[in-house]
């Protein structure tokens, strides 16, 4: 992979990491649970390795540090937003430097399963105060794109009863209170997602893909945006 390394980060770079010597590319996909997110992940992974990429998959509590530990804690839906905030920020930044980085210092293309933004719009819904939560990613590297998979509420109630029988509690928002029935719980904060990542996208500059449509629309829609991507880092 050849082309003119341009890496960043938003605030202050991690120690002893040199951006210009990372020449992977880093590419962010975004979306609640039931966008079809994992799915456009693993078509991504396939059809970037049959092009002769090598690629590396980062996610959501998959941490070597503390993954683990975050997962045992929110069984009991009891966590304090400002921990559940840091064991996520945590798990990042151990993941930040112990995977993405060398990926990407060995020249892999690495494809994020959600990344600092579904971290930051659930904390500032939570009530965090912005500059807080920029604050706490802004360790993060700047994606080389970054696409969000924006599906309605109503679909995303549908997909995720497909999938589980149920909704989940944090995904509902059931620890803000903000309704009593879990349905209603769950549009609502979806809502609430989706507006701040409204807010967010001219301020990051990514991609709005339409998720309500078939997983092959959506995939060749990505395979192109991605394609190009790659084509323009090699010219």
């Amino acid at each position: 992979m050849s082309g003119q390394c341009g890496k960043k980060f938003y605030g202050t770079k991690l120690p002893g990491c040199a951006p210009t010597e990372l020449s992977g590319k880093l590419i962010v996909l975004e979306g609640a649970d039931g966008s079809g997110r994992s799915t456009q992940v693993n078509l991504l992974k396939e059809w970037l390795e049959g092009q002769g990429y090598g690629v590396v998959n980062v996610g959501l509590k998959r941490s070597m540090l503390v993954a683990e530990e975050l997962e045992q804690a929110q069984q009991g839906n009891i966590l304090s937003h400002t921990t559940r905030s840091l064991f996520y920020a945590t798990d990042f930044a151990d993941q930040l430097e112990n995977t993405i980085i060398p990926s990407l210092k060995a020249g892999f293309i690495v494809l994020a399963d959600r990344y600092i933004y579904t971290l930051m719009a659930r904390d500032i819904v939570r009530g965090a105060p912005r500059e807080w939560v920029k604050s706490l990613y802004s360790i993060a590297l700047v994606p080389d794109a970054v696409y969000y998979l924006r599906v309605s509420p109503q679909q995303l109630v549908e997909r995720n009863f497909k999938k589980n029988v149920t909704l989940n509690y944090w995904e509902s928002g059931m620890d803000i209170a903000l309704s009593r029935d879990m349905f209603e719980s769950f549009i609502k904060y979806q809502r609430l997602i989706q507006a701040e990542f409204r807010r967010m996208q001219s301020e990051y500059g990514f991609a709005v893909i339409n998720g309500n449509r078939s997983s092959r629309a959506v995939a060749a829609e990505l395979r192109n945006k991605v394609q190009a991507v790659l084509e323009v880092s090699s010219s």
